[in-house]
């Protein structure tokens, strides 16, 4: 199936996106670099800066030049060898990026091997130099700026993806069943939904749906509901007249006083503040 970035699911889901850098290096291979038929619980990223080599990835074998900046998923069977006596020189990197309980690329399906523009190029090594940097400072900022550097390069690689993203095969029963929950869920913000209801809709046990938005979203399915109700509710504060009692009983709030507090608990500032705020700017 192929991505649609619009999907509102993908987008909550990438709010609890979580990265952490395992390591970085540049590094110049030796003739002996080597390891066959392992599966790691961590992505790599190789930017193949000079030489040659040999990876395997699933069934799938590749020779990647320079020039290329290179995937390896976590959880995926792959090895990798020199082929001659002109290993490769490669910046690279072990990471972890995850969504609840899962791995970004465990839902996208994406081409291991990209070609890198020359423009590109130059701002891609300036990333990886600074990541390998950052790496070896032990000082507890450069933990912070190494997630950032790290989050550019991911979303570098799938912006230079996106015409051939895809989510992967094997999730689309689960994507349509999100997919469900989302549909129902907007068209009844108005209605006081209850965890059993919305359970029954996608014909799950309540207990079973509360783990699986944890899952997913990080949330309980009630928060995930309330969240949705605010996020609609700012929508029309900012693009409507409506008064504060219609946008109330449009997100399923009868008591304006009880949508204020929830209001203000989410958005830290009263429907009548935040609607200023959207007027002004």
């Amino acid at each position: 199936m192929s991505l649609n970035p619009n999907h509102e699911f993908l987008n909550e889901m990438l709010q609890q996106l979580q990265v952490h850098l395992e390591e970085a290096y540049y590094t110049q291979c030796s003739p002996q670099w080597r390891e066959l038929d392992y599966i790691p619980s961590y992505n790599k990223f190789y930017l193949i800066c000079e030489g040659e080599g040999w990876l395997k990835i699933g069934d799938e074998e590749y020779r990647p030049v320079p020039g290329q900046l290179v995937h390896m998923p976590a959880h995926v069977l792959q090895s990798y060898s020199a082929v001659s006596d002109r290993p490769y020189s490669k910046y690279w990197c072990h990471f972890t990026a995850t969504m609840g309980e899962m791995d970004l690329f465990q839902w996208l399906e994406i081409p291991p091997i990209l070609d890198i523009s020359p423009d590109c190029m130059d701002s891609l090594m300036k990333l990886f130099r600074e990541l390998v940097e950052l790496y070896q400072n032990r000082s507890y900022l450069a933990r912070i700026r190494e997630k950032a550097i790290l989050l550019e390069i991911i979303a570098l690689f799938l912006s230079q993806s996106d015409t051939h993203l895809k989510f992967v095969p094997g999730r689309l029963g689960e994507i349509e069943r999100l997919k469900q929950i989302e549909a129902f869920i907007e068209s009844n913000l108005s209605e006081a939904l209850t965890l059993e209801q919305l359970a029954k809709h996608v014909h799950l046990h309540p207990n079973y749906l509360v783990r699986y938005f944890n899952k997913h979203f990080a949330v309980s399915p009630l928060k995930y509901l309330n969240r949705k109700r605010m996020q609609k509710a700012k929508s029309l504060l900012g693009t409507t007249d409506l008064a504060i009692k219609e946008i109330a009983e449009l997100v399923g709030f009868p008591d304006t006083n009880h949508f204020a507090k929830a209001f203000r608990k989410e958005a830290s500032c009263s429907p009548t503040e935040y609607r200023l705020r959207a007027e002004r700017s």
